[in-house]
C-alpha cells in the first residue's frame, strides 16, 4: 500500500468515478491476477493500474465496487495466519475499511455470493473492457443470477459500459501527488543511466570485458538501492548494431570501444513509470560520424520540446522532430535529394521512414505506455482520409489531442541506420535515440529526466569522471 499519498485522494477519485456512473450505475474493478512463472514460482506481482489508482492497495485477489450513490466496497483476501506465514501480511477486510477509507469490505471468498445482490436493481454495470481475461464471462454469470430473480421483482442492469472511458480521462492529467512521484522516479532512473555510462567507460579503460548485461546490472542496482520497486519495463541495453533494433532486450553482446550503446530504461516507483533513453559512446568519446548523427537527433528533440506546450496538439512534437530529421538526412547524405526531392517531399512521401520509423512520444504514467485517448474528444466526429505513401493504406485521421497542463508524455526522436544501397558506410549500424519525460506546464513543459546529461560534450565529460 502506498503510504506517501493520503487515502483521501483515492476517495476523491472514487467520488469522481461515482459521479459519472448515473444514480443507479455500478462499477466493478478487479486488480491483476498473480501469474505463474513456472511450477511453484510466480512472477513478481504487480497490481492492476486502474485498481491501484482508485485504492492505493497492492495486494492480489482484490476487487473494488463503486456505486452511483458514492459508496465503495472492497473485496480482499481474508486474514489467514497460516498463509501469512508463507506469503506475507494481509490487511484483511476488517482493517481495510479504516486503512483504505472505503465504506465496506468483505472477504474475496464472498465475491460470487454478494456480487449478484450488489448488481440487482442497477440500470448499468461498468467495468474495464478487454483488460481482464474472463471478466466479461464472470459478469455475465452474475447477471444471470439477477435475471433468475426478475419474477420476484428484481431488475437486471440493461447496459454494460466500458469503465476505461471514464478512468482514462481521469488518469491522463496527473495531479500534484502523481507528478511528485514521477519526478522522484525520474531522478532514480537518471542516476541509473549515469551509473551505466560511467561503468562502461571505466571498465573499458581498465581493460575489462564489458557486455550488455553488465550495464543492465548497473541499472538494476541503482533502481533497487534507491527504493524503486521494479523496472517500469524490460530494459533495452543495445550495443553497436543492436541499437538499430527498436525493442532489443539486454543480452550478452560485447560492448566495444568505438561503438555506441543505446540504453532505454526506467524504474517504477510507487506505481508510476519513468522512461529514459540515452545513447553514448562505449568508451566515452564520440567518433565523427556518431557525433554528426547525434547532433541531428538532439536538434530534433529540441524542436520537439519547443513544440510541447499547452494548446499544442499531441502530434506537434512529432511533426517538429520529423521536419528537423528530414532536413538533416538530406544534409548528411542519408537521403539523396536527386532521388527524394526537397524536405517537404521527404515528409510527404515519408522517405525518412527508412531511418526513423516510430512516433516521437507517448503518454506516461502508471503504465509506461499510459492510457488516454490521442484524439481530441471534442473533435472525434471530424474525420479526414489520406492514403499512406508507403503502404498505400487509407488512413482515417481525427484531430490530435490538445495538450494541457498535467499531461505527461515522452519526447524521443531517433535515427537508425542499417546498411543498404546508397547509405554512406560511415553511418552503418549507428542507432541513436534520445528520450526525456515531459510534464506539460502552464507555459511550455518541464523535462524531469535531465539529471542525466544529453549534450555530447556533457556525456563525454561525465564518462571521463
Amino acid at each position: 500500500m502506498n503510504t506517501t499519498v493520503p487515502t483521501s485522494l483515492y476517495a476523491q477519485r472514487r467520488a469522481r468515478v461515482a459521479s459519472q456512473l448515473g444514480a443507479q450505475g455500478i462499477a466493478l474493478i478487479p486488480t491483476a491476477p498473480e501469474r505463474a512463472r513456472n511450477r511453484d514460482s510466480d512472477f513478481l506481482y504487480r497490481h492492476d493500474s486502474y485498481f491501484y489508482y482508485l485504492t492505493g492497495f497492492t495486494e492480489p485477489n482484490a476487487w473494488l465496487v463503486i456505486s452511483g450513490d458514492g459508496r465503495s466496497t472492497l473485496f480482499c483476501q481474508p486474514k489467514d495466519m497460516e498463509r501469512e506465514i508463507w506469503d506475507g501480511y494481509r490487511l484483511g477486510p476488517e482493517a481495510a475499511v479504516g486503512a483504505l477509507s472505503v465504506d465496506e469490505a468483505h472477504s474475496a471468498q464472498e465475491l460470487d455470493a454478494l456480487m449478484p445482490k450488489l448488481l440487482e436493481n442497477r440500470d448499468a454495470v461498468w467495468f474495464p473492457f478487454a483488460i481482464h481475461q474472463g471478466l466479461e464471462q464472470r459478469v455475465a454469470g452474475w447477471l444471470n443470477q439477477v435475471r433468475a430473480r426478475v419474477r420476484y421483482g428484481a431488475l437486471c442492469p440493461e447496459q454494460q459500459r466500458d469503465l476505461c472511458s471514464v478512468l482514462d480521462e481521469m488518469r491522463l492529467v496527473k495531479d500534484a501527488h502523481e507528478q511528485d512521484i514521477m519526478r522522484r522516479a525520474a531522478k532514480i532512473s537518471a542516476r541509473a543511466h549515469v551509473r551505466a555510462m560511467q561503468y562502461s567507460a571505466r571498465a573499458l579503460r581498465e581493460g575489462r570485458e564489458v557486455r550488455e548485461y553488465h550495464l543492465d546490472a548497473e541499472l538494476l542496482h541503482e533502481f533497487r538501492t534507491s527504493g524503486s520497486q521494479a523496472v517500469a519495463y524490460n530494459s533495452i541495453v543495445a550495443a553497436g548494431p543492436n541499437a538499430c533494433v527498436l525493442h532489443y532486450r539486454a543480452d550478452a553482446a560485447p560492448v566495444r570501444a568505438g561503438e555506441l550503446v543505446l540504453i532505454d530504461a526506467g524504474c517504477e516507483l510507487d506505481g508510476y513509470a519513468s522512461d529514459i533513453t540515452r545513447t553514448f559512446p562505449a568508451d566515452g568519446k564520440f567518433t565523427g560520424p556518431q557525433r554528426e548523427l547525434y547532433h541531428l537527433v538532439l536538434a530534433s528533440q529540441e524542436a520537439s520540446v519547443a513544440a510541447t506546450r499547452p494548446g499544442a496538439r499531441f502530434t506537434d512534437p512529432h511533426d517538429a522532430a520529423v521536419k528537423v530529421l528530414a532536413q538533416g538526412m538530406l544534409d548528411v547524405g542519408l537521403l539523396d535529394a536527386n532521388k527524394v526531392g526537397s524536405v517537404d517531399d521527404v515528409i510527404d512521401k515519408r522517405a525518412y521512414f527508412q531511418f526513423y520509423m516510430h512516433r516521437t512520444g507517448h503518454w506516461l504514467g502508471m503504465d509506461v505506455h499510459d492510457c488516454g485517448s490521442y484524439v481530441e474528444p471534442s473533435q472525434v466526429g471530424e474525420v479526414s482520409e489520406r492514403r499512406d505513401p508507403l503502404s498505400n493504406e487509407v488512413i482515417r485521421n481525427r484531430p490530435s489531442r490538445i495538450l494541457q497542463p498535467g499531461m505527461v508524455l515522452t519526447i524521443e526522436p531517433g535515427i537508425y541506420v542499417r546498411p543498404a544501397e546508397g547509405v554512406p558506410e560511415r553511418f552503418h549500424h549507428i542507432g541513436i535515440r534520445i528520450e526525456d519525460d515531459a510534464i506539460v506546464a502552464a507555459a511550455g513543459c518541464e523535462l524531469i529526466t535531465r539529471d542525466v546529461p544529453v549534450r555530447a560534450e556533457e556525456i563525454e565529460a561525465l564518462m571521463r569522471a
